[in-house]
Formats: structure tokens, C-alpha cells, sequence
């Protein structure tokens, strides 16, 4: 008989703990969907209030034959840093251009610095009565002031200037940048080459990096991407230290713990950053590219020289270089290679850049 209690009691037990060990499953269960739902709202929110697209006809590139399904389809995105620190958030330029192709079949990332002195042609319906050759980086200037539309106009150009389309895009003011990284906790970067940038927030204050893995914060990322005047520019590019800069805030972005920093996140969106992708499109995204291993994210680079024309220097793309580079990225996008010279960029038909 003392042998069947004890075997009733284990029982009781037994089941008791199968409850506990329910309850707590149903909780954790309840509590995953309770915060999904609430990572929707914010992010649905925050989206919602940075939603701008960009108006083309049939809502896609006119180099593109079909529309593209963000998860399904390589896309291609535009990342623009915006400087508009100088003139109070108002007609500011397009800092920072980089073209960023995604490709779910083989699960490939690339960046594309585009060089912010790139020439290019400006008509009377981009730039008004400033028609004419100017840098790249003011066709977010002259977009905002002519009513063309700032982020419309820049990724027209970068299409006119490598012969692909641009799927969508993203721009983020400096503000946001610095108060984006500050929310993730700061990003860990390898600094390959020592050297100084002075901070932006604080008037004459300099920020020194030194060789070797450092934790950045939000003041720090800035005049790290940033730095271009000095020596080291040679050896260790701006280019080069704005792809780190992605591909290290890229692992910050996906880990476990900036999942619950997504309302701080969300709180900077709204008056820093406006993109073309929707709530849903940047949930597809994140469904799709979530484990991506930021180490196999390829890079590639125009080739080309500077050159002073009429007092101003400006970055002259060869044309062997602007035809490798948008056929490698043509590749990614899984779009028809064509042969010969596709690309309408020109810099000047009386200025010709030749290669060493």
C-alpha cells in the first residue's frame, strides 16, 4: 500500500510540474506575440510617418521591364546620408550615396559607394536656372528647391550614372544617424589606421580614433564615416570606412539584443529618416535577410580619377569603370548584360578622363 501512495504522490507531482511547465510555455508564448505585436505597432507607426515614395509611372524604375517583390526578387536600395546640419534641416546635400543590391536566390548583399564629386549633368527641369555640370551630391539639393523631389532626383542621377534601376531607397539625416547608433548601444568597429576628425556637435572639440577594435558611439560613427581632408584618406578611404561602418552596424542591427531596443529605434524614424520601403516591405526584408553574415557582403568601386575643371575639382569616372561596375551589378539583379557602353553618364564631352 505504501508503495502505491508513493506512486500516487510521484504522480500528483509529476503532473503538477507538467502544468508549471505549460503555464510557463503558454506565458512565453503569449509574451513572444504580446511583443510582436507591439514591434508591429511601433514599427507600423514610425514607417508609416516616414513613408514617402517616389512617384513614377506604373510605380517602378523605367529600367525595369517588371516590378520586383521585396524577399522575392534581387532588389537594389539606395542609402543616402543627408548633411542639412548647416542649413537648419532645409535644402541639405546628399553626403553619402551608396547602392545596396540584395539577392534572395543566393543570398548575396554588394555596396556601391557612389563618390559625392561624381560630375554630372544637371537639365533646366532638375536644377531650374543652375542647368548645367555639377556634383552629384546637389541633386538632393536641387530636387528639394525646384519641387522635383529631393530623394526622386537623386536616384534618378545614380540610375543615369550606372544604368540600373534603383528599387528604393532610405535617407537619414545626421541627427538620425547619431541618434540611431546611441539607440543600438553604439556599433564595434576595427579601426585599421589611426587618425582625428573633429566632432560635429561640439565646436572645436576633436575625436581621436586609434587602431585597433573600438565601440562607437553616435558622435564618434559620424566623424568616423566622415573624415575625408587628411592624410590617412589614402591608405584607409572614406569609402572603405563607410562599407565597415554598414556591414559592422548591420550584425548591431540583427542581434538578439536590439530587437528590444526597437522603441527607441522607432522614436528617431519620424523626423530623420523617410524611405520608399512600407511597414510591411521593411518586415519582408527583415524575414528575408535576417541571417545574413554581414562578412560575405561584397563591395565594389567605380574607378576613376579627380580632375579641376573650371576651378572646381570633381571625381571623373573612367568609362571602363563605369561599364564594370554596372555590369557587375547588373549581374546581381539578375538583369540582361549588355555589350559596349550602356551607362548615359558623361561628364563633359570636351573633358575626358584618361587612366594612368
Amino acid at each position: 500500500m505504501s508503495e502505491l501512495r508513493t506512486d500516487r504522490k510521484n504522480r500528483k507531482k509529476s503532473n503538477k510540474w507538467k502544468k508549471r511547465i505549460l503555464w510557463i510555455v503558454l506565458l512565453l508564448f503569449i509574451s513572444v506575440i504580446g511583443y510582436g505585436i507591439y514591434l508591429f505597432v511601433n514599427v507600423y507607426g514610425a514607417t508609416k510617418e516616414s513613408h514617402e515614395e517616389i512617384v513614377r509611372p506604373d510605380g517602378k524604375s523605367e529600367l525595369r521591364e517588371d516590378e520586383v517583390t521585396i524577399g522575392d526578387d534581387p532588389i537594389s536600395i539606395l542609402l543616402i546620408g543627408v548633411e542639412d546640419y548647416e542649413t537648419d534641416g532645409q535644402n541639405g546635400r546628399a553626403d553619402t550615396q551608396i547602392v545596396v543590391t540584395i539577392n534572395p536566390n543566393t543570398n548575396q548583399m554588394t555596396m556601391t559607394t557612389v563618390p559625392r564629386d561624381t560630375r554630372m549633368e544637371f537639365s533646366a527641369e532638375e536644377a531650374g536656372q543652375y542647368a548645367g555640370f555639377h556634383k552629384m551630391n546637389a541633386s538632393y539639393t536641387y530636387g528639394s528647391i525646384f519641387d522635383y523631389g529631393a530623394n526622386k532626383l537623386t536616384v534618378e542621377k545614380v540610375e543615369q550614372l550606372l544604368d540600373i534601376p534603383i528599387d528604393e531607397y532610405v535617407t537619414v539625416n545626421f541627427d538620425g544617424f547619431r541618434d540611431i547608433v546611441d539607440a543600438l548601444g553604439g556599433v564595434t568597429v576595427d579601426i585599421k589606421e589611426p587618425f582625428w576628425e573633429k566632432n560635429f556637435y561640439v565646436g572645436g572639440e576633436k575625436i581621436y580614433f586609434e587602431e585597433g577594435e573600438s565601440i562607437l558611439n553616435g558622435e564618434e560613427a559620424l566623424a568616423f564615416v566622415r573624415m575625408r581632408k587628411r592624410d590617412v584618406n589614402d591608405i584607409y578611404s572614406r569609402d572603405e570606412r563607410q562599407r565597415q561602418f554598414i556591414q559592422a552596424s548591420i550584425d548591431e542591427a540583427i542581434s538578439a539584443e536590439s530587437l528590444f531596443k526597437v522603441g527607441e529605434i522607432t522614436d528617431i524614424l519620424g523626423e530623420n529618416v523617410t524611405t520608399s520601403l512600407s511597414a510591411s516591405e521593411i518586415f519582408n526584408l527583415q524575414k528575408a535577410y535576417s541571417s545574413m553574415n554581414s562578412s560575405n557582403i561584397k563591395t565594389f568601386e567605380i574607378e576613376g580619377g579627380d580632375q579641376k575643371i573650371d576651378g572646381t575639382w570633381y571625381f571623373i569616372p573612367s568609362e571602363e569603370g563605369i561599364n564594370t561596375t554596372s555590369q557587375q551589378l547588373k549581374q546581381e539583379l539578375e538583369l540582361e548584360l549588355e555589350e559596349g557602353n550602356t551607362s548615359d553618364y558623361s561628364a563633359d564631352e570636351d573633358q575626358i578622363f584618361e587612366t594612368e
